[in-house]
């Protein structure tokens, strides 16, 4: 039954590799259950309940996700997103959480249509391949500084940006331990290398003070989500503002949701010879209905999350790395003091040496031609020092097409990346007269 579901024979693995993988792609990104109530709350919305919608709406994407794509890719209320939502929709423009949860529900049904229709399909065909292969590395760099900035290893500067953090910090020896443990047994071919390394940078923790275990129990029941549930409002629907922050969502999430389905993907292998992604129009279909449904139990934007990485490089190629990791999701909502002890200092050494993995790609690059190693080049490092995988991707585009143009070679250049590029500068255009 598994075997013909998930067809792990053809993808080289096996029940343990994919369970294991669910398992170190819920401990890389179960730090959602305690941000995001946190962030939304901050708009008035119940954060009892939140914790609750938060988890269903993982579950629910994740398993979309596992079951239409067969992938091993997790969803959940997507970092950022839930920002905007609750800092610039509500808290600044000074709108209801219900109406920001109704410009999610409008984003959803929008996004179906987009997929029904192929648009999103044609978008994700249309990348370049120059930037198909830098995506990943961006992302690898990306996903190594979320890592040493939950550890504590880099911190903000206002002199020089970004400096080392205070190693009087034992966050950062937690982080360190559990890289180099992670990383030798890597080295050794010790299979699960990244969940040992978790785990014995947890009981770090422990020695060092850092995390407690819990005293009241590790059992409780999930609250209710009743005071966030099913809470839309209807009354600044055919509004301009409405139009902006619906297309602010429809913006964000398309790109950070295709560069994380891209670097997942071709770490994985999924991508073909011709730089193709077949399973991408059900996994774009997974990701509007995730979306669609997260609204209605009552929180922000739901995407794929790039923690994912995590669980493809532990040896997760099908669905039911998925399926482990909503499992590992259900638990949670009734062991959440449990599971919510790993520490982000723990989980830093996974995404670190993630981060290394997804670098291998660079090679593919063309650096003799300027046309093409450029845009690559600025989708790579603008995702880190823009601190979004969407804004890596919009630096690529436009580089690619600007550069294709001035020297000559513009009907090298797709009609869809003219398109898109013109949407990226008129985003930029709008954004820079401050009428967003």
């Amino acid at each position: 039954m598994i075997e013909k579901l998930f067809k792990l024979t053809e993808n080289k693995t096996n029940v343990r590799k994919e369970i294991i993988a669910g398992l170190i792609t819920f401990l890389t990104m179960s730090y959602i259950l305690a941000v995001n109530p946190s962030i939304l709350s901050a708009t008035g919305m119940d954060k009892s309940a939140l914790f609750t919608t938060t988890a269903l709406a993982t579950i629910i994407g994740t398993l979309l996700m596992a079951f239409l794509p067969n992938l091993p890719i997790a969803q959940a209320p997507g970092m950022g997103l839930n920002n905007f939502f609750a800092f610039s929709v509500v808290l600044t423009m000074g709108y209801s959480w219900q109406m920001a949860l109704t410009a999610v529900f409008i984003e959803g049904l929008i996004f179906i249509l987009l997929t029904f229709f192929n648009v999103r399909e044609l978008i994700v065909k249309s990348i370049p391949q120059t930037l198909k292969e830098a995506i990943p590395v961006g992302i690898g760099l990306f996903i190594t500084l979320i890592g040493m900035k939950n550890a504590g290893i880099i911190v903000g500067n206002p002199n020089t940006l970004v400096c080392m953090g205070d190693l009087a910090n034992h966050n950062v020896w937690i982080a360190m331990i559990g890289l180099i443990v992670t990383g030798a047994l890597f080295a050794m071919n010790v299979h699960g290398s990244i969940l040992i390394g978790i785990v014995i940078a947890t009981v770090c923790g422990i020695f060092f003070g850092e995390v407690h275990t819990p005293e009241a129990g590790i059992f409780s029941l999930p609250p209710s989500i009743e005071p966030i549930f099913f809470k839309f409002d209807w009354n600044h629907i055919f509004t301009f503002d409405m139009l902006v922050v619906v297309f602010t969502f429809l913006f964000v999430n398309l790109f950070d949701t295709v560069g994380t389905l891209i670097g997942v993907a071709s770490k994985a292998g999924f991508i073909d010879e011709k730089g193709n992604f077949p399973q991408v129009k059900k996994a774009l279909f997974a990701d509007a209905l995730a979306t669609t449904f997260g609204s209605i139990l009552g929180t922000s934007t739901v995407t794929s999350y790039v923690e994912s990485c995590a669980g493809v490089a532990s040896g997760g190629r099908t669905g039911l790395t998925a399926v482990s990791t909503a499992f590992m999701f259900v638990i949670a909502l009734f062991l959440s003091p449990l599971f919510l002890m790993v520490p982000a200092s723990a989980t830093a050494p996974a995404l670190i040496i993630v981060g290394l993995f997804m670098i291998s790609s660079i090679i593919k690059i063309n650096f003799n031609d300027m046309t093409e190693s450029l845009p690559a080049f600025l989708t790579i490092v603008m995702m880190p020092f823009c601190y979004s995988i969407a804004q890596g991707i919009v630096f690529g585009f436009l580089s690619y097409t600007f550069l294709k143009v001035c020297t000559g070679q513009g009907k090298k250049v797709s009609v869809a990346v003219y398109v898109i590029a013109l949407l990226f500068l008129t985003k930029m255009v709008i954004d820079a007269l401050h009428l967003v």
